[in-house]
């Protein structure tokens, strides 16, 4: 679909690519991974023909159409939100209509908000109808660029399923390794200016560059003891006539000696937040909370009426919930951030509570400088302590004193964990902090979180960032709050056994229903047939879970065969393309028999 062969790529000194290779097939499921500022944005123009390499070949395969998705920034329109994604769809007809959407209703749009003028929209909708119009033309490469940010959680499972099953190829660049791992089944590691691809989900990612580090580290010691005895030989041998000569034979040798380098490491953020002081058992009350949204040409919103919530000395909790339920306007309220219309706040004993917005643009100053931003609370820290923490944040040197309003979207979030690191609160509110973090600075700030002993309260449609740190899930709908002990995945295993218990009793209902609706015989008949419908059913998901595993076992075991190691071993090279072409021959099957199925499924029902 797309090869790039030896590409090279420069920014005035920078050196972003150098020999790099890459070669993107039909139906590969990519992650593009590497540190802030390694190029992997510049890579994505490349293959859009925006930006042109240096040097090197980028190969298209003729009429590929590639699609592309922008972290943010989406261009607006006076069109409305349906109009906009049908614009330039090609054979334009009801059933596009209804496909797109039945996308928007998955994104989190509701039917009134398909008139909508996109230039009336803020910059995340914005940007969902940015991913609605580019998911309907289903190009044959998505080039994905952080396409979560903007997402709530049942948006982003929405948009998982949607692409587990999408036809085409997919290359994407996130910092949420739940998504990535549901999505891709490689890695692109951008790394020392190549591209190189690693078979898997993220964590076996990991590991094999643990592996290989380990390797490389390990050898350079070696050499540097080889090394050291050499010169050591040469230092002590070189003056004696006896042993000159070989003396001066072991310093050529050690100056055409190829050294090993050391991978340099990628500069990371480091947080901690310092230890608060301790409050009351009793941090925070609600009590009787009533909260109405009026908007124009719209019917008020009423969010929460004579609502009672309290928050409790260390607990850390994840507020989840439909789009709209009224989670953030939840969260703001106990920040004071807005007030209730009646109701009212109860501040605990020695509570400070500091809160991180997921509109960072309304939080930080344009016109002021990074360092003026951090300085702006009333502890009076010194500016060396401050810059300090700043240049820990990836803000080094001259960095300070950038203006807020041309950050992007990572430095903006970084700056606002600093502004809470050097006035610490004893309750932490968060939402959706990790929005245009890297991987390196979720990890971190996941630690710097777990170490904190005062109180937190977070919303994030990251679900590994939220298994990690919630001891607790407050689900929030229709204005009334439940609390599930545990982490995200536990609240996703009730509301899955609610859900079956919920349906077992209607299915038990169902039986009772249609023997007393239909006669004897037509009931034992359609028994029948649904039984034979449940069974092939079953059949055809467990066909496509091995022709899955087959595929993954073929994908291994290519890579296996690849490596440059075995090559000389002919016995082992036939033993692995003898099993790949044992599995190929077993998908084949399996995929004539979950075809036959399937055709069988959508054959006409007879007259």
């Amino acid at each position: 679909m797309i090869t790039l062969r030896n590409v090279h790529k420069s920014f005035s000194s920078q050196v972003l690519f150098e020999d790099a290779s890459l070669q993107v097939n039909d139906g590969d499921r990519f992650a593009l991974v590497g540190p802030n500022g390694a190029g992997k944005s510049t890579l994505f123009k490349m293959m859009l023909r925006t930006e042109e390499a240096d040097d090197g070949d980028i190969q298209f395969k003729k009429g590929v159409v590639v699609g592309y998705l922008p972290q943010e920034n989406p261009p607006t329109s006076e069109r409305t939100v349906v109009e906009e994604i049908l614009d330039g769809a090609e054979d334009y007809d009801g059933r596009i209509e209804a496909e797109g959407k039945a996308i928007l209703m998955g994104l989190g749009f509701k039917v009134d908000g398909f008139t909508r003028r996109v230039n009336t929209l803020s910059g995340g909708w914005a940007m969902r109808v940015a991913m609605a119009k580019l998911l309907l033309k289903k190009p044959d490469l998505l080039l994905l660029d952080e396409p979560t940010n903007h997402l709530d959680l049942d948006s982003l499972m929405w948009l998982e399923e949607y692409l587990q099953s999408y036809q085409g190829a997919i290359f994407v660049i996130s910092h949420d390794r739940d998504f990535i791992n549901k999505i891709c089944n490689s890695i692109v590691s951008l790394q020392e200016h190549k591209l190189r691809v690693y078979h898997g989900d993220y964590e076996h990612f990991l590991a094999q560059r643990e592996a290989e580090k380990e390797k490389i580290y390990s050898s350079w010691r070696l050499q540097q003891e080889q090394i050291a005895q050499m010169e050591d030989f040469v230092a002590r041998n070189r003056a004696r006539v006896s042993t000159s000569n070989r003396a001066q034979s072991m310093l050529k040798r050690l100056e055409k000696m190829e050294r090993i380098e050391l991978p340099a490491e990628t500069k990371t953020v480091k947080m901690r937040f310092p230890q608060p002081g301790r409050t009351g058992t009793k941090v925070l009350e609600l009590k009787g909370i009533s909260k109405t949204y009026k908007v124009a040409d719209h019917p008020d919103i009423k969010v929460y009426d004579n609502f009672d919530f309290s928050l409790e000395r260390g607990q850390k909790m994840a507020f989840v919930g439909h789009n709209g339920a009224g989670k953030s306007t939840l969260l703001k309220m106990l920040a004071g951030v807005i007030e209730p219309d009646t109701g009212e706040r109860v501040l605990g004993l020695n509570v400070k509570t500091g809160y991180f917005s997921q509109h960072r643009d309304g939080i930080l100053d344009p016109r002021k400088t990074v360092l003026q931003e951090a300085m702006d609370n009333d502890r009076m820290n010194p500016e060396l302590m401050v810059r300090t923490v700043l240049g820990t944040f990836l803000f080094p040197g001259d960095n300070v004193y950038k203006k807020t309003e041309v950050l992007s979207g990572g430095e903006k979030s970084r700056l606002m964990l600093v502004k809470l690191l050097v006035d610490p609160p004893n309750v932490i509110l968060m939402d959706e902090p990790t929005t245009h973090l890297d991987m390196a600075s979720v990890d971190a700030l996941i630690a710097a979180l777990k170490e904190f002993e005062g109180t937190l309260c977070l919303i994030s449609h990251d679900v590994y960032f939220l298994n990690a740190l919630a001891d607790s899930v407050v689900h929030v709908e229709q204005g009334k709050t439940t609390v599930y002990p545990g982490n995200y995945d536990y609240f996703r295993y009730r509301q899955e056994q609610l859900a079956r218990e919920a349906a077992g009793q209607k299915k038990k209902a169902e039986p009772e229903q249609r023997a007393a609706a239909a006669p004897s015989g037509e009931y034992e008949e359609k028994k029948r047939q649904e039984a034979e419908a449940r069974k092939k059913t079953r059949r055809a998901e467990t066909l496509k879970k091995e022709i899955a595993y087959s595929r993954k076992t073929v994908e291994g075991l290519a890579a296996k065969m690849s490596a440059p190691e075995i090559h000389s071993d002919y016995k082992q090279v036939k033993e692995l393309g003898d099993k790949i072409t044992a599995l190929e021959a077993k998908i084949a099957a399996f995929a004539a028999e979950l075809e036959a199925i399937e055709a069988a499924e959508n054959a006409p029902a007879p007259q």
